[in-house]
């Protein structure tokens, strides 16, 4: 039997403003915050281009779910990839101020964290 989803941005108090954000975000950017290359907005989920909405830091690793400055676009596949991993050398937990996505290189291998 699955495990209930329980993240907050997925079912939760946190999900309506996880959309408005997606919104936004799906109206001013164009380029992947992970790969740094444009996103096709014509392919849709589950091709592995489509657009998605990747958390800079990660909500397993205590980034806020809906805030929209921990979100950006990416493509599905680079998101995946990425998982909830961060970038080696980054450390969140003393309350760094994440400026922009920029933080994250634009070519890393995210399969061997």
């Amino acid at each position: 039997m699955a495990k209930p989803n329980l993240r907050p941005d997925h079912n939760g108090t946190q999900r309506a403003q996880f959309e408005s954000n997606k919104k936004k975000i799906y109206a001013t950017q164009r380029v992947c915050g992970i790969c740094g290359k444009p996103v096709d907005f014509g392919f849709k989920f589950p091709h592995p281009l489509s657009p998605t909405i990747d958390h800079i830091i990660p909500v397993a690793k205590g980034g806020h779910p809906s805030d929209l400055s921990n979100l950006q676009l990416a493509h599905f596949t680079c998101n995946r990839q990425k998982s909830d991993k961060i970038k080696p050398g980054q450390d969140f937990s003393a309350g760094t101020e994440v400026i922009s996505n920029r933080l994250l290189p634009l070519t890393f291998d995210w399969k061997n964290i």
